[in-house]
């Protein structure tokens, strides 16, 4: 797995990723990118769901540092502790089970009676498996999202974009990785990677 496409933010200067990483590491380098050149354009993107991310960049390094909000999972003085589950003696431990009526045909009745486990086990089963491929398509339709608006900002002027936006949401891996390869390299890759979560593929195939 390429660790930039785990990376939380992303900067780019143009067509060039100039950083990947947290957001200190990444308002650092954006940072020093306008210190370097006052005319850069840097933009950054959130790693996940390629939301543009804005921070105040005036000021010192240290001042542009200071002001990033903090991320992490400090304790808050006069937090509870967590509950603690009391010990169980011996015997089948609860499972949370509702009893609840649900009406169904009698051919559904007959179908469920005929099931491994019978009725209960045989609808909790097909219960999981929605759920299961309802965040399927959550996930893809994120997924989706995020390849779109990165390549949106970063790609718009690039040949083949709406052929390539076409070939995303089909989704067709092989023709995508065709008409994205003439891009600049760090656009043409972070798109792959973005569009990676919607194919469900480890490697996209980039012609050339």
């Amino acid at each position: 797995m390429n660790p930039i496409s785990n990376a939380a933010y992303l900067a780019f200067e143009g067509d060039r990723r100039i950083a990947a990483g947290d957001l200190h590491e990444v308002a650092r380098a954006a940072k020093e990118m306008l210190e370097q050149r006052t005319d850069a354009s840097v933009l950054v993107f959130d790693g996940a769901t390629s939301e543009q991310v804005e921070f105040d960049l005036r000021g010192s390094l240290d001042e542009v540092l200071a002001r990033l909000p903090v991320h992490g999972a400090t304790p808050i003085p006069g937090d509870a502790p967590p509950d603690i589950p009391p010990n169980r003696g011996p015997g089948r431990p609860k499972l949370g089970v509702v009893a609840r009526e649900i009406t169904l045909l009698p051919r559904h009745w007959e179908w469920l009676a005929g099931q491994p486990g019978g009725a209960s086990v045989a609808i909790r089963r097909l219960v999981d498996q929605a759920r299961r491929s309802g965040e399927d398509r959550d996930r893809i339709r994120a997924a989706q999202d995020a390849a779109y608006r990165f390549m949106s900002v970063m790609a718009g002027n690039k040949p083949h974009f709406e052929d390539a936006i076409r070939a995303l949401f089909a989704p067709d891996p092989v023709r995508f990785g065709e008409l994205i390869a003439p891009w600049p390299v760090d656009v043409r890759d972070h798109a792959a990677s973005l569009a990676n979560r919607t194919f469900r593929r480890e490697t996209l195939p980039l012609a050339g």
